[in-house]
C-alpha cells in the first residue's frame, strides 16, 4: 500500500489548460530533434564540440521560452572533468596461453581507471556467462576476465541485473585487474575516458576490451582458473581538463510559499559520439536515446511557460551531460544542487520517449514509469493519462533494473522521489548508429508530452508533495536519504 497518497485534484481541461497542451506539437518536436540528432553534432559525445552545440541550442530554447537562467554561467551549470587519452608508445598487452600469445592492440581497450599499470605474469581467472561468484580469496591475486552483457540484446535487463551483482562482489574482492570483454555496439567506441576530478583510489582497476581473438579464446575455456597469464605494460595516459555543462532553466512558481519548492523535469542530452574509424555511418546520432527526452524537455518548457497564472510550485527544466559515461551530469547536480535538495519535491526524467517500435511490440499511446510502486508520483501521471488518452504503466514486469539505469537514480539516491518515463524501454536501434531522427513517431511523442504537461501542472499546483512508499523495502535507502535532508531544515 502506498504510504501517503497525493489527493487527486479536480483539474478539468479548461480552455487555458487545453490551449497549453495544444502548444505541444509533432512538428515542433520534429524540428528540434532533426537538429539535436543531426550529423552536424557528431553524436554529442562527452565532451565534444557537438555536445557544446547541443547545449547552446537548448539554452537558446530556454531563453526563447522565457525561463530564468539559474546557473553560475547563465543557463549552464559548468563542471570541470578529466579526459583521459590513451598513450600508444610503449604499450604492450599479451595473453600467454598454451604456448601461444594473444596480442591486444592499444586501440582495442579503454581503461576504467587513471594512471599506469605493470603486470608481468598475472594469472587469469574467468567468470562465466552466468557470472557465478567464486570465493573471494580465489580472485585477490588474479586478473578477472568477464564478458559484459549485451545492453541491447534479448534478456538484457536480466543480464544487467546479474552483472551489477557481480560488480558489487568484485568491489569487495579487489582483483589485480578486471578485463571486461565488450560484445555489443559499444565495442566500436573510442578509447578515451571521462572521469570526475575526484575519483576514489580504492576502486579496483578495469579495462574494457574489444578484441576478436580474445573473445574467441574466452569462449573456448571453462570458467575458473584458465592457466593463462597476462603481461601488461601500460604507461600513464595523457590527462586533459575539460568543461562540461548541465543546461538549466527555471519557470518560477506563483505561490508566495510554494514557489520556493521545485519540481524537476530532466533528460540527458549527450550520446555516444562517433566511431573513431571504419567505413559507412560512424555517428551515433542518439535520436531516441535521448534526443527525444531532450526535445521533450524543451517542448514542455515552451508550453508551460505560457501559463497565466503560472503553477504554484517552481518547475526546473534541465538536461544533463555524460549519462552515457556513467550518469556524470546528474550525479554532479545531485551533489552540487542549484536548488536545495530538501526543497526539491520530485524529478520526472525522460528517456526514449520517441520510438514506439519496442522489441516486444508497438507501444502506442502509452508510457512506462520506472519504479512505479516506489512512490506515489507516477499515480498522478496515470490520472493525467486518463484525461489525455495515454496509458501510464508500471515497470513491474522488468523489476527495478531500469530504475537505476538512468539519471533519476542520482536524485533518488539523495532522497528525491525521482522516476524515469520511457515509451520503448528496448528498441531495435538502441546504442546503434541507426538511431536516427527520421524513425521517431512524432505524433505519439507529442501525445505523451501532453500527458506529461498535464501531470506536471497537477503536481506543481498540489500543496501535498509526492512521497516515497515506505512500505516497499526497496525504497529504504531513498527514504533514509530523504529524512536526512529534511532533518537539516
Amino acid at each position: 500500500m502506498i504510504a501517503q497518497q497525493i489527493p487527486a485534484p479536480k483539474l478539468p481541461l479548461d480552455p487555458q489548460t487545453r490551449a497549453v497542451l495544444d502548444r505541444i506539437s509533432a512538428e515542433s518536436l520534429r524540428g528540434h530533434l532533426s537538429f539535436i540528432a543531426s550529423d552536424l553534432l557528431e553524436g554529442r559525445g562527452t565532451p565534444s564540440r557537438g555536445l557544446d552545440l547541443a547545449a547552446e541550442y537548448i539554452a537558446a530554447q530556454f531563453r526563447r521560452a522565457g525561463l530564468e537562467p539559474v546557473g553560475k554561467d547563465g543557463y549552464y551549470q559548468t563542471d570541470e572533468m578529466i579526459q583521459v587519452e590513451p598513450v600508444t608508445t610503449g604499450f604492450e598487452m599479451n595473453i600467454d596461453v598454451d604456448g601461444r600469445t594473444i596480442s591486444i592492440p592499444r586501440e582495442q581497450i579503454t581503461p576504467r581507471f587513471r594512471g599506469s599499470i605493470e603486470m608481468k605474469e598475472a594469472r587469469i581467472y574467468k567468470l562465466g556467462r552466468e557470472h557465478e561468484i567464486p570465493k573471494l580469496p580465489e580472485l585477490e591475486d588474479s586478473v578477472v576476465i568477464v564478458e559484459l552483457p549485451n545492453f541491447s540484446g534479448p534478456g538484457a535487463t536480466d543480464a544487467i541485473r546479474k552483472f551489477r551483482k557481480l560488480a558489487a562482489a568484485l568491489e569487495k574482492a579487489k582483483p589485480k585487474l578486471t578485463l571486461m570483454l565488450s560484445v555489443d555496439g559499444l565495442a566500436e567506441l573510442d578509447t578515451n575516458l571521462v572521469i570526475p576530478k575526484v575519483l576514489s583510489s580504492d576502486e579496483s582497476p578495469g579495462l574494457m576490451v574489444r578484441h576478436e581473438e580474445t573473445l574467441k579464446w574466452y569462449a573456448s575455456v571453462k570458467a575458473g582458473a584458465t592457466g593463462a597469464v597476462l603481461r601488461l605494460h601500460m604507461p600513464a595516459a595523457v590527462e586533459t581538463h575539460v568543461k562540461v555543462r548541465n543546461v538549466i532553466g527555471l519557470l518560477r512558481g506563483s505561490d508566495p510559499v510554494l514557489k520556493d519548492t521545485y519540481m524537476l523535469v530532466t533528460a540527458h542530452y549527450d550520446h555516444l559520439g562517433m566511431r573513431p574509424d571504419g567505413t559507412g555511418d560512424r555517428i551515433y546520432n542518439g535520436a531516441n536515446d535521448d534526443g527525444s527526452g531532450t526535445v521533450s524537455v524543451i517542448e514542455l518548457a515552451s508550453a508551460l511557460a505560457t501559463l497565466n497564472p503560472r503553477p504554484k510550485r517552481s518547475i526546473v527544466f534541465m538536461t544533463f551531460f555524460g549519462e552515457e559515461e556513467g550518469t556524470l551530469g546528474s550525479k554532479y547536480y545531485a551533489h552540487h544542487a542549484v536548488f536545495p535538495i530538501a526543497k526539491t519535491i520530485a524529478d520526472v526524467n525522460l528517456e526514449q520517449v520517441g520510438r514506439t517500435d519496442d522489441v516486444e511490440g508497438p507501444k502506442v499511446s502509452q508510457g512506462t514509469f520506472t519504479g512505479y510502486v516506489y512512490s506515489d508520483l507516477p499515480r498522478v501521471f496515470r490520472l493525467a493519462g486518463s484525461r489525455t488518452g495515454v496509458r501510464v504503466l508500471s515497470d513491474e514486469k522488468y523489476g527495478d533494473s531500469f530504475f537505476v539505469r538512468s539519471d533519476n537514480a542520482a536524485l533518488a539516491d539523495e532522497g528525491v522521489p525521482a522516476h524515469t518515463l520511457a515509451v520503448a524501454l528496448d528498441f531495435p536501434d538502441y546504442h546503434k548508429v541507426s538511431d536516427e531522427w527520421q524513425k521517431i513517431n512524432y505524433d505519439n511523442m507529442a501525445k505523451v508530452d501532453r500527458m506529461l504537461a498535464l501531470g506536471l501542472m497537477m503536481v506543481a499546483d498540489n500543496p501535498v508533495p509526492p512521497k516515497w512508499n515506505e512500505a516497499n523495502s526497496k525504497t529504504e535507502k531513498y527514504v533514509k536519504a530523504w529524512k536526512a535532508h529534511h532533518a537539516k531544515r
